[in-house]
């Protein structure tokens, strides 16, 4: 056989080779698809899993306090985020009960009465005036961690269990008022209750 003939019986087995690695190729490229979308399912259900797993375990925390109907003169108004609430002092112990762990888009407004939180797409909630502890700068809470200062964190407790909420302003430049706004509204109420828990005292002595 000339090498001509055998060059030209060589091209039919050659293109059959090409075409059979051809179609390996895509069933491998197929598989690998086919795996990482299972294992991303697969982290998904887990994760969907333990976020109602800790729901459970904080089913002892009470209902969300709503809206007083005469809340008081508006002292503050921001717009932003909200990133979640953990247990006070604890960033990475995020709370899910009642949506607390849904982070949204947040109008906060502060009154006489307390600190309305209004959620859009998620539950709203109010914190009472005599429920608030403290508010400082922060830059992390729940897995979010922004700048040093980046965060508003909004002490407060709620039922047996002090809560640590976590906002982010559109101007952060205004978060500053706000903990020195709040801090004045922690201050002055725990005078007042003090004062009242004095004169308390002292007419129940002069009943005596």
């Amino acid at each position: 056989m000339t090498p001509h003939l055998r060059t030209s019986s060589a091209l039919p087995q050659l293109a059959a080779d090409e075409k059979s690695a051809q179609v390996t190729d895509w069933a491998a490229r197929l598989g690998w698809v086919v795996g990482i979308l299972l294992f991303i399912a697969l982290v998904y259900w887990l994760m969907r899993e333990g976020w109602k797993w800790r729901g459970t375990l904080q089913s002892d925390l009470p209902d969300l306090p709503g809206v007083p109907s005469d809340p008081g003169p508006v002292r503050l108004e921001l717009t932003g985020r909200y990133h979640g609430s953990t247990t006070a002092g604890q960033w990475l112990d995020r709370i899910v009960a009642h949506g607390l762990g849904t982070r949204s888009r947040v109008e906060l407004t502060l009154t006489d009465a307390g600190l309305d939180v209004v959620r859009p797409g998620a539950r709203d909630f109010f914190i009472p005036r005599q429920a608030l502890r403290e508010a400082r700068l922060d830059k992390g809470i729940a897995g979010k961690v922004l700048a040093e200062g980046g965060l508003l964190i909004v002490t407060w407790a709620h039922g047996d269990k002090l809560l640590d909420s976590g906002f982010r302003s559109d101007r952060a430049a205004e978060q500053a008022e706000w903990v020195e706004t709040l801090n004045n509204m922690i201050n002055s109420t725990e005078i007042t209750g003090a004062g009242a828990a004095i004169d308390s005292t002292t007419e129940t002595e002069g009943a005596r």
